[in-house]
């Protein structure tokens, strides 16, 4: 089929996490679709630190995996090390991180793409948008031609009109050694769309065999690693590479300041916002100016590369600078540094000016998705292409919308975060950010999901029947705990190895495998309790169910109460194109943000900064509620 004749359902501009989370969805959902890259040799890019997951990432990248997308098969796949993070914690803040190979993970997600029915790849840059009647109708390429699509989605990057800082020296790039991409801000600020500047960083990387590893200390992967993904199309790492820390001192950030003159961050050249969460570390010696030191994280970029990551190090201090600070630093003595670290700048658009769906309010079948819309990380990025070809696809089918609310998806609450409040500083997720958290864990995102994402013919039976089994071995380990009892001769000695009172009499194992002083390590040695996993041929994931459910079932019940409280708001429709401006009511802050922002429905609109529990009971009684 030709390009010059084919009209797509779907196009897809730029190749990154989350143009090839859409491009995948799109196509598995029937809808012929169109991945357009500046380059097929640079797929899926991780730009900065090769890794994937973490604090509240990791539980985004599982959300992924259980809707039927592909980031944590690649990661997998990928992997030369797996944690997980906050394991001292509480179940809610467990969150799995994989360090990945670079190269290894471009080739696997290219892999994938070129295997998908209905998806096809071109090696161009788009410079102009198709809009006919407000409505997207295709794009154009530097080569000039027309290419028609019924849907358009982009997921840009770092790409549009990006501008790449190093000391004194700036020039346009959308990445190291990669130019940027032009033309499609300024068509769409013609169409009326607000538009501004953002900033990340990225640190240097190092040649390994010029450490001294002796002086850091070593960061093994977990003795018993796991994996991101719930199915069988990934296995657990048999062995795995170790990342290294290490600490800055006061000697290196009197060297970091003498180039602080020529710094892009403080003499003007930079004046857009950068993540104030992963700040350079220029910033962090600004900000934090009592630190005598700050943690420095040496990572390998994959199996059997020299090329290392210093993560905590992302600066664009000038070349000389970064070179003789880094040196000082312990086990960087003889450092060869292969890439300089950079900053670069880079339009976006504040995301109020979208739908839930991602889609555009102003230009009918065209979504942003990824660092366009203000976030930050390959994780957030994948979600929303996701969330983005899912919808673009429903929504040429004729279907209703895939929208997933706060207390069913961390995905659900970056949306309406960016939907709802919009931002100003590069977008990042926090597990403090969910409301719901103990019910949005990382153990539980494909029973939350999965069942979600096969009614709209997106995850497989297969995945939907090995969810279905997860649930009905997790309920028949529970009942046999609430109805099995357990006698003090059995289980008082392990209560008092780990001081916990004997009982008297025999309990149900519930009650008494509650307590906290038992581990379900300790729990699952007792022959009782053994004999039944080994008959039932319980699985590793239900015994994890079931550990939680002991322990935190109580946390979980209320949370689901309040979490159905704010589901009835969800349920109060506002009609589009509401006229908040007529109800002389609603305080006058509250009409503009309202205005500005069209909320769906009233729980979005309670959400939003200036929107006063007064000014939605105002809008209850107007809408007849």
């Amino acid at each position: 089929m030709s390009l010059f004749t084919t009209t797509y359902d779907v196009i897809v501009i730029g190749a990154g996490h989350a143009g090839c989370e859409a491009a995948v969805a799109s196509a598995n959902l029937g809808s012929h679709t169109l991945l357009i890259t500046m380059s097929l040799q640079n797929i899926a890019q991780m730009s900065c630190n090769p890794a994937m997951g973490g604090i509240a990432k990791g539980q985004i990248v599982r959300e992924i995996d259980a809707l039927g997308g592909f980031s944590a098969i690649v990661a997998d796949k990928s992997a030369i090390q797996f944690k997980m993070l906050n394991q001292s914690k509480g179940p809610a803040m467990w969150s799995p991180r994989a360090q990945s190979d670079r190269m290894r993970f471009s080739e696997e997600w290219r892999s994938i793409l070129e295997k998908t029915p209905n998806l096809d790849l071109y090696q161009d840059m788009v410079t102009d948008l198709i809009v006919m009647d407000e409505c997207i109708s295709g794009v154009k390429t530097t080569l000039g031609f027309p290419i028609k699509a019924k849907s358009v989605i982009l997921t840009a990057g770092t790409f549009l009109n990006g501008k790449i800082h190093i000391g004194s020296k700036s020039f346009r790039g959308g990445r190291a050694g990669e130019r940027a991409s032009t033309g499609i801000t300024e068509h769409l600020v013609s169409l009326g769309f607000e538009t501004n500047r953002m900033k990340t960083g990225t640190p240097p990387r190092v040649d390994a065999r010029s450490l001294d590893f002796s002086k850091m200390i070593e960061q093994p992967g977990d003795s018993t690693p796991l994996k991101f993904s719930y199915s069988d199309a990934t296995s657990f790492l048999a062995k795995q590479r170790s990342c290294y820390m290490t600490y800055t001192s006061p000697d290196v950030h009197a060297l970091l300041e003498t180039g602080f003159d020529r710094s892009p961050m403080f003499n003007g050249a930079i004046q857009s916002v950068g993540p104030r969460y992963c700040p350079s570390i220029e910033e962090k010696i600004n900000r934090f100016a009592d630190k005598e030191r700050h943690q420095i994280f040496v990572e390998p970029e994959g199996w059997t590369t020299n090329e290392y990551y210093v993560n905590g190090f992302s600066t664009s201090l000038p070349e000389d600078v970064q070179d003789t600070a880094l040196r000082s630093v312990a086990g960087f003595e003889k450092v060869k540094i292969l890439r300089f670290g950079y900053a670069i700048e880079y339009d976006y658009f504040p995301p109020t000016q979208l739908r839930h769906t991602l889609e555009t309010k102003r230009i009918r079948n065209l979504y942003f998705a990824g660092q366009v819309n203000g976030t930050t990380g390959y994780e957030e990025a994948a979600a929303q292409g996701l969330m983005a070809g899912i919808n673009a696809s429903l929504k040429l089918q004729g279907k209703d919308p895939f929208i997933l609310k706060r207390n069913e998806a961390y995905i659900g609450v970056l949306i309406d975060d960016l939907i709802t409040k919009g931002t100003e500083e590069p977008y990042r997720m926090f597990t403090s950010r969910a409301e719901y958290r103990t019910l949005l864990r990382q153990d539980n995102a494909d029973i939350r999901l999965t069942p979600l994402s096969y009614d709209i013919g997106l995850a497989s039976q297969e995945r939907l029947d090995r969810v279905r089994s997860k649930i009905d071995a997790t309920n028949l380990f529970i009942a046999f705990l609430e109805k099995t009892s357990i006698t003090p001769d059995v289980i008082n000695p392990l209560l008092t190895e780990v001081n916990s009172a004997p009982i008297k009499q025999s309990m149900k194992m519930a009650k008494v495998f509650s307590r906290p002083q038992l581990t379900m390590d300790r729990i699952i040695q007792l022959p009782v309790v053994a004999n039944f996993i080994t008959t039932q041929n319980i699985g590793s994931d239900v015994v994890e169910q079931l550990a939680i459910h002991l322990k935190y079932s109580g946390y979980i019940h209320k949370e689901k109460n309040n979490a159905d409280k704010l589901n009835r708001l969800e349920n109060v429709k506002i009609p589009d194109n509401f006229d908040f401006m007529s109800i002389l009511s609603l305080s006058t802050e509250a009409r503009q943000k309202l205005t500005k922002i069209q909320p769906s429905t009233i729980a979005q609109a309670s959400r939003i900064s200036g929107v006063s529990p007064s000014d939605i009971s105002v809008l209850l009684v107007h809408l007849g509620r």
